[in-house]
């Protein structure tokens, strides 16, 4: 286990190359970056840029073909329980209530149920779900379904969390409202976040850096700091300083 002063994730000359009877396909070229403990890092960029594969290797879902990833001292070569996963789809179960869709990976580890029930309930207030303990998934808005899919993988207390479009098949108003309720989870529980995203905005408001990633075969063009101040406001959107950093991040995916 590494001091609390080293960085929590490190990734070093990553590249990822797909290969069929067909031929063969580079997604990720030399990507190179560390992430601070309890950072909250965006990751921008095109469509077929390379963003998901990046999740799936940081994740220990998908070997890269060349280079390293490090999570906590520990070299990633397969999923691990530090690490937890928000797709852009919740996949909850649909037989489980919300209680039992969040209690799901405590029951996989044998957690005792009392306990488990305890965590998840915590959870449910976290995520601003109380009431709703007893719902089944067909009966919830989309928004509710991500705050289900965040609290499930919260429970297992993860040193990283990682969220791979969370919020790309809401309307925007739902979108804006669930990326400050994201901001409230993470500053109560204090984890490290990587989220992927092709908004440049929603990247600027949520993050404290952002990694601006070229068009395929993906690298790393842009590892822009956000000065703003936190907590982030929704007037912060309009501001000059805002938009400035929109337009460089911009300019850095288009080349």
């Amino acid at each position: 286990m590494n001091s609390s002063a080293d960085p929590l994730l490190v990734v070093k000359d990553l590249e990822v190359t797909f290969t069929d009877q067909n031929g063969s396909l580079q997604a990720l070229n030399q990507i190179n970056f560390s992430i601070e403990r309890e950072q909250f890092v965006c990751v921008v960029g095109p469509s077929g840029s390379g963003k998901s594969t990046l999740v799936r290797v940081l994740a220990g879902l998908l070997k890269p073909t060349s280079g390293s990833v490090v999570l906590d001292g520990v070299p990633v070569k397969e999923p691990r329980l530090g690490v937890g996963i928000v797709f852009q789809k919740a996949n909850l179960m649909p037989w489980r209530t919300v209680l039992g869709n969040i209690t799901l990976p405590l029951e996989i580890s044998h957690t005792p149920a009392g306990e488990a029930d305890r965590q998840a309930r915590e959870l449910i207030g976290l995520v601003g779900l109380t009431g709703f303990e007893d719902w089944l998934p067909r009966d919830l808005s989309g928004g509710m379904t991500q705050r289900v899919a965040i609290a499930r993988s919260l429970i297992q207390d993860p040193d990283l969390l990682l969220l791979d479009e969370p919020f790309g098949a809401l309307d925007a108003l739902t979108r804006e409202k669930m990326g400050a309720e994201l901001l409230r989870i993470w500053r109560a529980r204090k984890k490290t976040v990587i989220m992927i995203t092709h908004d440049i905005w929603e990247a600027v408001f949520l993050a404290d850096r952002v990694l601006a990633i070229s068009p395929q075969p993906g690298n790393i063009r842009l590892d822009l700091p956000i000065p703003l101040e936190r907590p982030r406001r929704e007037e912060d959107r309009f501001s000059t300083d805002f938009v400035k950093l929109t337009k460089r991040l911009r300019e850095a995916i288009k080349g």
